[in-house]
């Protein structure tokens, strides 16, 4: 489901309402996501998290004139899920700018690499930084935009409980397949319609 100007608040209403959903939305984005190793992170987005991007943008640049609030709405509904597929942030991070810096020319492809799983089937390789590209010759980026594509048939397994899996596979930084937690299945099992398929 994507976001409408409907669907959101003035800056007058955020302003009253911006306490009691950040916390809504800081619980939800604990299920939401997924740590790979030390140093790199998948952030899970859905309706509920667009929808405090887009609030805070335009909070922040006090936006409130019709255009302004579609060119939100256009440059962020990409990242909800579609029904038949996960959508995510892909963050790499090292605290220290000099380490990153190094880690970020080792790194290049990772995004290409990073991988879910449902339980009987294939590995499914992220698409990655569809909107625009983010590596250069000499190094990747610390932040990309993934999506992940499940077949049919993924998806009814993943409804009925089977299990999913991640990792990473990329010769610098190779995180072997590991069982992801069931809170963050929950979440990502109910971004998936088996309607949105048909």
């Amino acid at each position: 489901m994507t976001l409408s100007r409907a669907d959101l608040w003035s800056l007058e209403e955020y302003a009253q309402e911006r306490a009691g959903f950040r916390e809504k939305v800081l619980a939800h984005k604990k299920s939401r996501q997924l740590a790979l190793g030390a140093h790199a992170r998948l952030y899970f987005e859905d309706t509920l998290t667009i929808k405090y991007q887009i609030q805070e943008m335009l909070r922040i640049e006090r936006v409130f004139e019709a255009e302004g609030i579609h060119e939100e709405l256009d440059a962020y509904n990409p990242l909800i899920p579609d029904g038949h597929n996960w959508k995510a942030t892909f963050m790499i991070e090292y605290t220290d700018p000099a380490e990153r810096a190094v880690r970020l020319g080792e790194l290049i492809g990772i995004e290409d690499v990073t991988w879910l799983q449902v339980e009987g089937f294939d590995k499914i390789f992220a698409i990655a930084d569809e909107d625009l590209e983010r590596e250069t010759a000499d190094k990747t980026s610390s932040v990309h935009f993934m999506r992940y594509e499940l077949t049919p048939a993924m998806i009814t397994a993943a409804k009925k409980g089977a299990k999913i899996f991640a990792g990473i596979d990329h010769d610098n930084y190779r995180i072997d397949a590991f069982e992801v937690a069931d809170n963050i299945r929950n979440s990502l099992v109910a971004d998936l319609n088996e309607a949105a398929i048909n």
